[in-house]
């Protein structure tokens, strides 16, 4: 599969474990070319791709909020939301923003560059969401050590009242 030729990440609710696999590949190998150009995130990248397919295949976004506490692991997600024709100017002036930017896509929902920030982010939606009587379903996505933080542990004792 032609990464470039993803529109959205509907498409994955049809594909198959085998094909699923090799998206997985492709994703691989289209970051490991892009970014040798460009510069950016790669290891981060790498290491979720598998999860950040999953997520978009279980999830239906942009209804369903799914970010990343570290924005520089979201460079799969950018991929599957139909951004992958970008990559060229990845971390460029005018080009792709190395995080999640909201001007940049309908299923970024949440700036972050770095982490710890996810979980207050996630329970603010929620509480926002439920005040509305919405029905969605937030998913933060933390990683890269977020958890140590001091702001990430307010939160999850914020979240667990």
């Amino acid at each position: 599969m032609n990464v470039k030729d993803i529109k959205d990440p509907t498409f994955l609710k049809n594909l198959n474990y085998k094909q699923l696999n090799e998206l997985s590949l492709d994703i691989r190998n289209f970051l490991i070319d892009s970014i040798s150009k460009t510069g950016g995130h790669l290891a981060s990248n790498l290491g979720v791709v598998e999860l950040t397919i999953a997520l978009h295949r279980v999830f239906d976004s942009p209804k369903d909020k799914i970010f990343f506490d570290v924005g520089h692991q979201s460079y799969v997600h950018k991929i599957l939301t139909g951004r992958a024709n970008q990559f060229d100017k990845l971390r460029q002036y005018h080009g792709l923003s190395g995080f999640q930017k909201r001007d940049e896509s309908i299923h970024d929902v949440w700036e972050a560059g770095h982490s710890s920030t996810a979980l207050s982010a996630a329970l603010g939606m929620c509480i926002a969401r439920d005040l509305d009587n919405k029905d969605y379903c937030v998913v933060p996505v933390v990683g890269d050590g977020a958890l140590s933080s001091g702001m990430s542990l307010e939160a999850l004792n914020e979240i667990g009242e």
